[in-house]
């Protein structure tokens, strides 16, 4: 897939993170991530972002990533893409474009460089590196300490044809909109705040029709029903919805700084397509608050 091609593919339905599995020991459990692919690919998210967010990139380790890539493009072959996270400090996220290109993803999703701040300059210079190492598409990821100024975006744009994609998790309305208006259609965008369907609305207002679900992970029937709302402008659907779930759900994952990832586990979980435990240092939900989202999915009925 060349990079045109992963753009077109960012702006043709929803996108989500995989959770990965994890066994009792906090070890990679690769026929636990088959199971997980082979049951959410058939349910028409438009791309798969193998080892993101979601799927705890920030706990994986040099060694372990290539395999996990390697398992989800091997399992969704044919069925569904698959992005690869990449990310932390250059080298290392350079390590991590190139294995996930020779796996066979069809682009990566360029998260944080984590703890130091830095410049734009410095962040530039970070996304540059990795685009030239890699021949396929890049997509960058607005979010934390990496934040970019539309000068930036399109002077890499310029410099760096097979950067395509431009994901926001930061929600600075008025740079996102300065963004848009400056780079227009250069960049596919996608909404990437913390439980999207929240900002849906509002982020396709100001021209980033689509977004990336985390929920998807555990209610993907429900997960396509409402972004199919937002593509639809049913506002009475995203009310219900909004209303009955997820307002509640914030409600529960915001007790706890890293819930965000955990509460997807816990979904999971309830589900029977349970992914192991989180990785420090997040930590899991605790038995009250399981029983609490537990009545919530109930709610919305068979996924």
């Amino acid at each position: 897939m060349n990079p045109q091609e992963l753009k077109t593919i960012m702006g043709s339905g929803l996108l989500s993170f995989p959770l990965t599995d994890f066994d009792a020991n906090g070890d990679f459990d690769k026929k636990g991530y088959e199971k997980r692919l082979e049951w959410l690919a058939p349910y028409g998210a438009s791309a798969l972002f193998a080892a993101g967010g979601t799927g705890e990139f920030f706990s994986l380790t040099g060694d372990e990533y290539p395999g996990i890539i390697q398992t989800a493009v091997d399992t969704c072959r044919g069925v569904v893409p698959i992005i690869a996270g990449a990310g932390g400090p250059t080298r290392f996220a350079i390590q991590c474009a190139q294995a996930a290109e020779k796996a066979g993803a069809h682009g990566i999703l360029l998260l944080p460089h984590y703890l130091t701040e830095a410049g734009q300059e410095g962040l530039a210079a970070h996304v540059e590196a990795v685009c030239k190492s890699v021949d396929f598409g890049v997509i960058i990821y607005n979010r934390g300490s990496t934040r970019f100024k539309p000068e930036t975006l399109a002077k890499l744009a310029e410099r760096n044809p097979n950067l395509v994609g431009f994901k926001d998790g930061i929600g600075d309305i008025e740079t996102m909109v300065a963004i848009y208006q400056r780079m227009g259609d250069r960049f596919a965008y996608l909404g990437g705040l913390p439980t999207a369907e929240v900002y849906a609305a509002a982020y396709k207002a100001m021209g980033t029709p689509v977004y990336s679900s985390a929920v998807f992970n555990f209610i993907p029937k429900t997960a396509m029903q409402f972004y199919e709302a937002v593509r639809d402008d049913d506002m009475a659907t995203q009310h219900r919805l909004l209303k009955d779930f997820f307002m509640p759900y914030l409600d529960l994952r915001n007790r706890m700084q890293g819930y965000a990832v955990s509460i997807v586990k816990a979904g999971a979980k309830i589900v029977g397509h349970g992914a192991g435990p989180v990785r420090p240092p997040l930590t899991d939900l605790k038995p009250d608050e399981m029983e609490a989202l537990k009545a919530l999915i109930d709610k919305l009925g068979p996924q």
